[in-house]
């Protein structure tokens, strides 16, 4: 999974602010710490946009 996720968060820091909601609302089987790790990547003056996504799964 580590290799996996290196890949997944490779690809999340090069995306697009519609494609990093994507990935993190869509990616399955990451521990709490990837998604933390992933967040840490994300702008946070779009929190709210992502906050909406992830809610409405």
């Amino acid at each position: 999974m580590d290799k996996k996720f290196e890949e997944i968060k490779e690809k999340f820091i090069n995306a697009s602010l519609d494609e990093k909601i994507k990935i993190y609302s869509t990616t399955q089987g990451l521990t709490v710490e990837q998604f933390k790790e992933l967040l840490a990547y994300f702008p946070i003056k779009h929190l709210d946009k992502l906050e909406e996504a992830v809610n409405s799964l």
